[in-house]
């Protein structure tokens, strides 16, 4: 028989019971959607977080207290974890050749509520002028505070001044921080989330203002420092590293402070929603193992049914891989309607979450590519063994059953 005869063979084979067809092609069905799904929220959060970081600017240093292991995860530990940076730290950075701008930053999250009455919780940043340049943002309306500024004034993010004045212009009205009344002079462009925050969720004050009235304290939470070009990254966090190490009289071995570069951050998170998209297709796959096990239960069941049928064919000389082939192929072309209908139906799910969960998916020509093939392997594994033991039937044996 020819591979067309084979083809019109399974073709027939398989809308001879239509139902049972169905109920198999839908395990796969199911399998496919899940890895689609996964993959696709995998890859759209992976694309959105890059995009992210490089609205920061891909020539970004930001220096942290204590120890942080980007290739761990961003988790901080050691002696000095929280308190270890200061203005004078700033000094030492602002000296070193190739930096183009450093912004000091002291984040603590406050319930904040507005003259109209209206509140949130967020996160409070104390910086100076120079937050701008280091974090390429832009003022929208109003106008940013002055270098140490004394005021007890306010530059929003998009999101805060609409969950505090909604629709309303907020300069010039007043907000209230930790029982203190702040004024509303600036309004930032909306930016995004950066997948670890959000910067149209802050509310900027003076850092001395941070510093003297709100926390009391003279530590900063982190230095962001933007070099001339990203082709003087690596230099300049070598020198940064060694200037503070000097100044904080530490040794590498066991230095109190971090400086990671946006591009280790980038990789970091790429590294867990890698981690977690494999984690979960892995989980999702697993159906289509489920999947698999009903291909074989009906294609045995198929060998059964026309076990006579089988005979027949062999007795007027149908070779015995002729026979292998015509089982295999009608599993596959089982696994392979299963993906497809399943590359479909999990293309949609994706556009729907995009849509109304407002999570980016992204269903790549790879994850299509992988589902057809593992929908295809499942129907050559699975469907081996009923192939074999069909082609492995006795003509005249086969004649007898009844």
């Amino acid at each position: 028989m020819s591979f067309y005869d084979l083809l019109k063979e399974a073709f027939r084979s398989i809308t001879a019971n239509k139902l049972r067809s169905g109920l198999t092609i839908l395990g796969i069905v199911i399998g496919i959607t899940a890895v689609i799904a996964m993959l696709s929220i995998g890859e759209g959060a992976k694309r959105q977080i890059a995009q992210s970081v490089e609205s920061l600017g891909s020539n970004m240093l930001t220096v942290f207290p204590g120890i942080i292991q980007p290739g761990r995860g961003i988790v901080s530990a050691g002696r000095g974890t929280a308190q270890s940076l200061k203005m004078k730290d700033v000094d030492v950075i602002k000296k070193i050749e190739g930096v183009k701008a450093v912004s000091p930053e002291i984040s603590r999250r406050f319930q904040i509520v507005s003259s109209v009455g209206k509140n949130t919780n967020s996160l409070v940043l104390g910086v100076t002028p120079d937050y701008l340049i280091v974090r390429n943002s832009k003022i929208q309306s109003g106008r940013f505070f002055q270098e140490n500024d004394l005021n007890r004034v306010a530059v929003l993010g998009p999101t805060v001044a609409e969950d505090l004045f909604g629709s309303e212009d907020p300069i010039g009205k007043t907000i209230r921080i930790n029982k203190v009344n702040f004024k509303v002079i600036g309004v930032l462009e909306p930016k995004g989330s950066l997948g670890f925050m959000n910067p149209d969720e802050v509310v900027l004050v003076p850092l001395l203002v941070m510093q003297k009235i709100l926390t009391g304290s003279e530590y900063l939470s982190q230095i962001a420092v933007q070099a001339e070009s990203s082709d003087l990254i690596e230099g300049l966090k070598e020198e940064i590293t060694q200037a503070l190490l000097k100044e904080h009289k530490v040794s590498a071995d066991n230095p109190d402070f971090s400086v990671i570069a946006s591009q280790e951050f980038l990789n970091t998170f790429n590294s867990l929603i890698n981690t977690m998209t494999i984690f979960l297709a892995s989980i999702a796959a697993i159906s289509l193992v489920v999947g698999g096990i009903g291909i074989m239960n009906m294609m045995l069941t198929s060998v059964t049914e026309r076990t006579k049928e089988i005979g027949l064919r062999k007795a007027i000389g149908a070779k015995k891989r002729e026979i292998l082939m015509q089982f295999l192929i009608e599993s596959v072309i089982l696994t392979l309607i299963g993906g497809i209908f399943g590359i479909i139906l999990g293309s949609l799910i994706s556009i729907g979450v995009s849509k109304f969960a407002n999570i980016t998916s992204e269903v790549s020509l790879y994850s299509i590519f992988l589902s057809l093939t593992f929908s295809s392997l499942v129907g050559i594994i699975f469907g081996y063994w009923p192939a074999k033991r069909a082609a492995d039937l006795d003509p005249i044996v086969a004649l007898r059953y009844e």
